[in-house]
């Protein structure tokens, strides 16, 4: 039960802390599920809200950056772009089989 406890406290310390960030985990939370419930139904529908999740986590991230640099802004940076080239990569891909 502490454990619980103890992951419940830092859930809301963290949503309070940094509420931008938090919403930022969600969304590429949901996104991994969504994807990876596309990888087990083979349904794009689910592969395109996972991939919008992801554009839209990544943007939030460098609009975060730019306007409040945090510690390690260039590794934040990076990966947001490197997930706007593959979620892009991925809907030009899907746009081929559709």
């Amino acid at each position: 039960m502490r454990i619980w406890q103890s992951w419940w406290r830092a859930l809301v310390f963290s949503s309070q802390y940094s509420p931008p960030r938090f919403i930022e985990l969600i969304m590429l939370t949901v996104a991994t599920v969504l994807i990876m419930t596309w990888e087990i139904n083979q349904e794009w529908p689910y592969l395109v809200l996972g991939l919008s999740y992801m554009v839209g986590a990544a943007a939030s991230i460098l609009v975060r950056e730019a306007l409040t640099p945090s510690h390690h802004p260039r590794v934040s940076q990076v990966m947001a772009v490197l997930m706007l080239i593959v979620s892009f990569y991925c809907f030009a891909d899907l746009t081929h089989h559709l």
